[in-house]
């Protein structure tokens, strides 16, 4: 999965790709629908609020024709009863214009409109913070369903505070452009297709202007966003890198502390913050650049405005009420394209965004959700056949040439040799955690591409060397290999691992809090939770992974008597450095470079001259 990969490219297929992601809204099409009515229809009545403002102003002012009759009676030469008639019925006609009652109906008009403005606001907000709770909240789901269904090598080569931010800012992102962003760049589409007609109604000559200036600020916009759009990607790439950064220091806060090497660490996340700042720090430049540009061509535009207004006025082309209506329908042009700019630049961060989404639900995954509940239960016999294998990730190097051994339902079988000889990734070819490039790996006799891998894995039980465990309670940790167990399983299976009587003695019992607040666990204590999990599993197939390589003395005896009972009756692949803790095992296989070099037991292969087990197994001896 590429993150970083810029586009400088804005297209149509793109959009179209992007916007995918709102399909999730669909489920809320009629809420969406009827907001999306609402803003257009709020959007559209605004646009009637400077002629009611206009109105207004032209009820409460005489007009300027009745103004200039009365002077040019007062100065005439007609007689003095003639100018008196003539005054009284401008007086007349001046109390006509000014009817109180005109006056109010104007006035209430434009507080309907202003009520009805404000009614359609409150649905539109309401409606489509509703769409958008519930889309991201599905689109955050399933983001992290397909995330935790994808295979082993993914994450390998993803980081994890990287996935984490495409759950976190990514979504975010998304949700600030349904709720708020679309609203205001619909209204700045809406307004200026609206407003324009009505400047042009009421004055052709002054819309001239206005419409003079629509294709610089258009052209302007659209430059700007393709030039800001891989800045800011560079910036969220940036933040979810500093991300990653504070999720591995807090997670190994130990070794951080044990290393005295939190001042590294600051240092280190400082550097990349500063770059964070640095990048936005650029691009608030250019935006700031853009904005001051699109400022002095709208202001400039205004004062042109103001002078060819004032003399419409003057030549009585215009009332003043009029006058005071365009500049208002003016402002809501301006505001609209000038912040078309901004919205734009959303636009392109919501695209990012969306893109990468899309480029994580595009993975395609090894399980499913569905598959939880099925189950294929099996016998144990495991066969590898000429397995070839090399790391998703280092194609070029190949671990396994021609693999080949067997193993009998309900033997253990150790894996010994080497650091990098491949131990580990045999058990994590045999459970499905990579896929093996040729030859085959059979369970029963079948190939375990034919099995259901959720259905196989229900199969498998496993006891690391560094024991996981969850946040929740003990009781929940154990619950965790059967999450349907009951207390009485729970409680079994705890007594088994030889875990139940360190248990009983924690003041709560199985509901003990683990992990952060919680109480904190030693080693072998983890690892005997560990073996309770495997035990209320049941699995056919055991995977010891250098169980008992960590713990004392004490500790190891108590896990190696619960693994004893655990191992009973189940196929066993044991991996181990300590050679001490395998000399039970059925047969040992030992591995180098990817081959299996010897294989017997214990007795047989310490007894080879010159042999690399009995060599191994001399230096531990030495130690």
């Amino acid at each position: 999965m590429a993150t970083n990969s810029p586009r400088n490219n804005f297209s149509f297929k793109q959009i179209s790709t992007s916007l995918r992601i709102y399909r999730f809204i669909i489920p809320y099409k009629w809420q969406f629908m009827v907001g999306m009515i609402c803003l257009v229809v709020s959007t559209g009545v605004v646009s009637f609020i400077p002629g009611g403002f206009g109105q207004l102003i032209d009820a409460g002012l005489p007009a300027k024709e009745t103004i200039e009759k009365a002077y040019t009676a007062l100065n005439s030469t007609l007689p003095p009863d003639e100018k008196l008639k003539q005054v009284e019925q401008l007086v007349l006609q001046y109390k006509n214009q000014m009817n109180p009652q005109h006056l109010k109906d104007t006035g209430i008009l434009l507080g309907v409109i202003l009520l009805i403005q404000a009614v359609l606001s409150f649905f539109r907000i309401y409606l489509f913070e509703y769409v958008s709770q519930h889309a991201m909240a599905a689109i955050r789901r399933t983001l992290y369903e397909k995330i935790v269904t994808l295979p082993i090598h993914f994450f390998e080569e993803n980081r994890v505070g990287n996935l984490t931010s495409r759950i976190s800012s990514d979504v975010s992102q998304l949700q600030d452009a349904l709720s708020n962003q679309l609203a205001f760049f619909v209204r700045q589409l809406v307004l200026p297709i609206v407003c324009i007609p009505l400047l042009v109604a009421l004055s052709w000559k002054l819309a001239a202007i206005i419409i003079a200036v629509l294709p610089v600020l258009v052209v302007s916009a659209v430059l700007f966003g393709r030039f800001i759009r891989k800045i800011s990607r560079q910036a969220q790439d940036e933040l979810a890198e500093s991300n990653t950064i504070v999720e591995e220091t807090f997670t190994a806060i130990d070794v951080v502390k044990a290393f005295t090497n939190e001042a590294y660490e600051t240092l280190r996340y400082g550097k990349i913050n500063q770059r964070v700042v640095a990048i936005g720090m650029n691009a608030a430049k250019y935006r700031a650049g853009f904005v001051s540009f699109i400022i002095f061509i709208m202001f400039g535009a205004i004062v042109g405005l103001v002078y060819a207004g004032m003399n419409e006025v003057a030549t009585g082309a215009l009332k003043m009420g009029q006058l005071i209506e365009f500049f208002f329908l003016t402002i809501f042009v301006g505001s609209s394209l000038a912040g078309l700019s901004e919205s734009y630049t959303v636009l392109q961060k919501t695209i990012g965004a969306s893109e990468r989404i899309n480029e994580i639900l595009g993975e395609v995954s090894e399980t499913h959700i569905t598959d939880t509940n099925r189950i294929e239960p099996i016998n144990g016999a495991v066969e590898f056949k000429g397995v070839h294998f090399a790391y998703p990730s280092r194609k070029d190097v190949q671990l396994f040439n021609g693999l080949s051994f067997t193993v009998q339902p309900g033997s253990k079988i150790a894996l010994v040799g080497p650091s990098g000889a491949g131990k580990s990734t045999i058990v994590k070819l045999l459970s499905g955690m990579y896929a093996f490039n040729e030859g085959d790996i059979l369970i029963d006799g079948k190939s375990i591409k034919q099995y259901n891998i959720t259905a196989l894995r229900k199969n498998f039980g496993t006891v690391p060397q560094d024991t996981i465990l969850f946040g929740g309670s003990i009781r929940e940790n154990i619950a965790y290999g059967k999450p349907t167990a009951t207390d009485a399983e729970i409680r079994s299976a705890a007594e088994q691992a030889n875990a139940l009587s360190f248990i009983q003695n924690f003041p709560e019992g199985l509901n003990t809090l683990v992990g952060e607040r919680g109480v904190k666990l030693s080693g072998g204590q983890k690892q005997r939770i560990a073996i309770a999990r495997a035990i209320l599993r049941n699995p056919k197939i055991l995977i010891l992974d250098e169980a008992t390589s960590a713990l004392d003395s004490e500790s190891e005896k108590l896990v190696k008597e619960a693994l004893d009972k655990l191992m009973h009756n189940r196929t066993t692949f044991i991996i181990a450095h300590r050679l001490s803790t395998i000399r039970k095992a059925d047969r040992i296989l030992v591995i180098n470079k990817g081959k299996i070099v010897e294989q017997g037991t214990h007795e047989e292969l310490s007894q080879l001259t010159n042999g690399l087990y009995a060599n191994l197994l001399k230096l531990q001896y030495e130690e």
